[in-house]
């Protein structure tokens, strides 16, 4: 059949919003909230005070009433589209007998006219590519693909990306995924890197409807603000100088980018004639190095002298300056900025030279920070995959058998909204990249914003959200969803947690349905249905979170211990235990130490009896998020928090993964938490060393990750990082994840270091309190169990790090002991897996415990 010959069926075009997906907002990493300090300057030109905020832009996805719409930044991307001026476009495969279906009808800015690839005689087979020559190397962050608007045929479905500085050699793919089988615009986002080549290969239609490919348009985007594969550079001897500088009217002095302190600024001179622009600020490292970014913060008590358009050359010399590593137009407003050069640099001297003041305010120029980042060494600071795109963003996530990630948003891909009975999924295949998307029908129930609990027999439970009352069951041996019972209590944003008894336990979740308080309430796998427990109400777990009870009992840090108890300790500052037995009971565990309420923070047990609770803030949204850190450690009745180290950003939305060594690992969130919203965002990956209590860099990441982001670790030792946005036509939607891979697997070449292998003896199930006889190969130190874990809201009460008792049995093998205590070893299925001494994992081997 002709591909063209089916317009009829077209769908009806949603607005062609060019960067709903992957455009990348602005950010502000680890900056605290403007706080309206006022200082001096001359009439008509110091600081303003900070206008009021202002309304929330309406937008067109359904939303339920209870919860926050997009902010204006969201639907305004920092990541700007690059002029094609210039630009040419060739096809492995194009059409020019049935119809012109030239690859040059990509770029000619009339959706009506499309590159196709060869239909007519034998139709050339998939895969086919189409390559977009800038003719200029320029900093890429995404690909804006848009289907054609008059027909379904040829919709690209599974892609790759990939991009070259000469056209010949392209290296591995920084993108793959698959996209949803509709006419909507989508915007394929990837690490930021200088380029002069893009090539977008089809790998599959969307529909399946034959072997072809098509695009009415494509546009690129440029620098977003996001470094990738970055640390900052130790700043220790760096001196800043400035072509001027003012020292009359306020001490405006160069030096004051590089003190750490953000309320004292550098300024171009402006007491008595001010100097006109251009102005430029020079930072002599004194050492020459390898950078490859240029962070500018600008200043936080006023809008005057915001850098605007830019360029940054380097020299080695301070003398021979080279052609710009980066230029371009920095938004007006006060967050912080970031140029991803288009080539790293071995330099001393880092020039940024400012030519325009973002809001032609006057011939100012001013700077609170500058840092620089320079590339990240794998062996210190990990590495990240190519981003994998999902035909969804990624709200909620579990970890299943086979190397599988089943992944699920709300009744549309990219929003969500009223009771409508259904649900989006995905799974992600972790060995081969692959993405399969399907609608949930038959339970009735839209699973956004939902409890999940891993259920004793590896199925996962979802219950509540938009459809308030309802539940359903996973299961991954048949790859199928069911419903079981409804609860009796219509929820959303609540808390669960498996029980010792293989019980589900739910609390919280004003979220969603009737007003009324959240109480208790067991799941039991033998009926299948729900007990109430009237002895655990909501209301001593609360925050004290100003908009009210809706928000202060969402997302509870639950861990279950012995005897079907749990301990609740947390968001709020008061720490409960909760017995689910009869009618059950709540009393109080103590405070955590001297912290406050930490709503969308987070709690992660990292060994037997201990937890490390992250970040937050005292309430929901906009408030500042906290940098601290506490541990919890639970012995028989008695609690005991503490203060650990500090997080070297605060965050909120931010999500975290315990490891098999015992470190845990935290990702994205905010520093000013907002719902939708990139700005504040914390790229800066962090990991936490029990032996120590101190935190550490990790490579930073090409995609913010907040609110309705997710994290999970994985069978192979790394990690999934995913997921932000669900707002509609906005461009803070998140439809993507990468995978990162920590330290513990690296070489300093960013090869992988030797693993331990488990080759046998690893039952599909055993029994608590059994011992295995386990054969390995490589050098093994000890074993560890991961519980299987599911994450939604920042919040993931299965995770659980159990370190198992071994000795050695004979050459590769070893004698395995799983705790006898299901309150240590919750009922479920587990990554078990082998570490060296120095603490290196295994690929895991899973086994269900019972």
């Amino acid at each position: 059949m002709q591909p063209r010959g089916i317009r009829a069926l077209a769908r009806a075009l949603r607005r062609p919003h060019l960067l709903i997906a992957f455009a990348l907002g602005s950010l502000l990493v680890g900056v605290t909230p403007w706080l309206g300090v006022a200082s001096t300057g001359p009439a008509g030109h110091g600081p303003a005070p900070r206008p009021a905020p202002g309304a929330l832009d309406q937008q067109t996805a359904k939303l339920s009433p209870h919860h926050g719409v997009a902010p204006a930044n969201a639907m305004e991307p920092t990541a700007p589209v690059l002029d094609r001026t210039g630009w040419t476009a060739t096809a492995s495969s194009e059409e020019t007998v049935g119809e012109n279906g030239r690859a040059s009808n990509v770029l000619d800015g009339n959706t009506a006219t499309i590159w196709h690839s060869k239909w007519t005689g034998a139709p050339a087979p998939l895969p086919h590519t189409i390559t977009v020559d800038m003719h200029r190397t320029a900093v890429v962050s995404a690909l804006v693909y848009q289907p054609r608007t008059d027909g379904a045929n040829g919709r690209v479905g599974e892609y790759s990306i990939s991009v070259s500085a000469d056209g010949q050699n392209w290296g591995s793919p920084v993108a793959t995924g698959t996209l949803a089988d509709d006419a909507g615009a989508k915007t394929l986002g990837f690490a930021p890197q200088g380029a002069r080549f893009v090539r977008l290969t089809a790998v599959t239609e969307a529909g399946k409807r034959g072997p072809w490919a098509s695009a009415a348009e494509l546009n690129l985007l440029g620098d977003p603000g996001t470094p990738a594969a970055t640390v900052d550079l130790p700043r220790t001897g760096w001196t800043a100088a400035a072509s001027d500088e003012e020292t009359t009217g306020e001490n405006g002095r160069a030096a004051n980018v590089l003190d750490g302190d953000a309320a004292t600024i550098w300024h171009s001179k402006w007491s008595g004639t001010p100097a006109p622009l251009p102005h430029s600020i020079t930072v002599d490292m004194h050492r020459t190095t390898a950078v490859s970014a240029l962070v500018y913060q600008p200043r936080n008590d006023g809008p005057n002298g915001r850098a605007g358009a830019y360029t940054i050359t380097t020299s080695t010399d301070g003398t021979t300056f080279g052609a710009p590593v980066s230029a371009g137009n920095w938004r007006d407003d006060d967050t912080v900025k970031t140029a991803t050069f288009t080539r790293t640099e071995n330099a001393r001297y880092v020039r940024l030279t400012v030519t325009g003041e973002a809001g032609n305010r006057g011939p100012w120029t001013s700077a609170a920070e500058i840092r620089l980042s320079g590339p990240a060494s794998p062996a210190a600071h990990g590495s990240w995959d190519r981003i994998t795109g999902f035909p969804l963003v990624p709200v909620a996530t579990a970890v299943l058998p086979g190397d599988k990630l089943l992944a699920w948003s709300a009744y549309a891909v990219d929003r969500f909204g009223g009771s409508n009975g259904y649900t989006q999924t995905a799974i992600l295949d972790l060995k081969t990249g692959k993405v399969t998307q399907r609608r949930i029908d038959n339970t009735g129930h839209d699973m956004f914003c939902p409890g999940i609990a891993m259920l004793a027999d590896g199925r996962v439970l979802v219950t509540g959200g938009s459809n308030a009352e309802k539940a359903s069951i996973y299961d991954p041996a048949a790859d199928a969803w069911s419903a079981t019972t409804s609860m009796n209590i219509a929820r959303g944003y609540q808390a669960m947690t498996l029980l010792s008894t293989g019980e589900a336990f739910v609390l919280g979740g004003s979220w969603s349905g009737a007003t009324g308080d959240r109480a208790g309430e067991v799941w039991s796998p033998d009926t299948r249905t729900w007990r109430s427990l009237p002895g655990v109400a909501a209301a001593p777990a609360l925050t004290a979170d100003p908009a009210g009870a809706y928000r202060a009992d969402n997302h509870m840090w639950l861990h279950a211990a012995s005897g079907g108890k749990v301990l609740q300790l947390g968001p709020s500052k008061q720490m409960n235990w909760i017995t689910t037995g009869g009618n059950g009971s709540i009393t109080s565990a103590g405070t955590r130490a001297d912290s406050q309420d930490a709503m969308t923070g987070n709690a992660v047990a990292y060994d037997i009896g201990k937890l490390l609770t992250l970040g937050g803030s005292p309430a929901y949204e906009k408030s500042p998020a906290t940098r601290r850190a506490y541990t919890v450690s639970i012995d028989g009745n008695q609690v005991q928090a503490a203060r650990t180290g500090d997080m070297g950003y605060a965050r909120a939305f931010g999500n975290s993964v315990v490891l098999p060594d015992g470190k845990v690992a935290v990702f994205g969130g905010q520093a000013y938490p907002v719902p939708f919203s990139d700005a504040t965002s914390v790229l800066t990956p962090e990991l936490w060393d029990p032996a120590t209590g101190s935190f550490t860099p990790l490579a930073t990441m090409a995609i913010p990750r907040n609110y309705h982001s997710v994290a999970n670790l994985l069978p192979d030792g790394r990690i999934f990082s995913g997921g932000g946005g669900l707002c509609g036509d906005c461009a803070t939607n998140h439809a993507d994840g990468a995978v990162f891979t920590p330290p513990y697997l690296l070489n300093a070449d960013g090869s992988p270091k030797p693993r331990p292998v488990i080759t046998g003896g690893v039952p599909p199930q055993a029994a608590a309190g059994t011992s295995l006889t386990v054969a390995a190969e490589g050098p093994v130190a000890s074993f560890v169990l991961m519980r299987a874990a599911a994450a939604t809201h920042s919040t993931d009460n299965d995770q659980r790090r159990v370190p198992m008792v071994s000795t050695a049995a004979g050459t590769g093998t070893y004698t395995v002991s799983i705790p006898a205590d299901k309150g240590v070893v919750l009922p479920g299925t587990y990554m078990l897996f082998a570490l060296d001494a120095q603490g290196v994992p295994s690929t895991a081997r899973f086994i269900t415990v019972s």
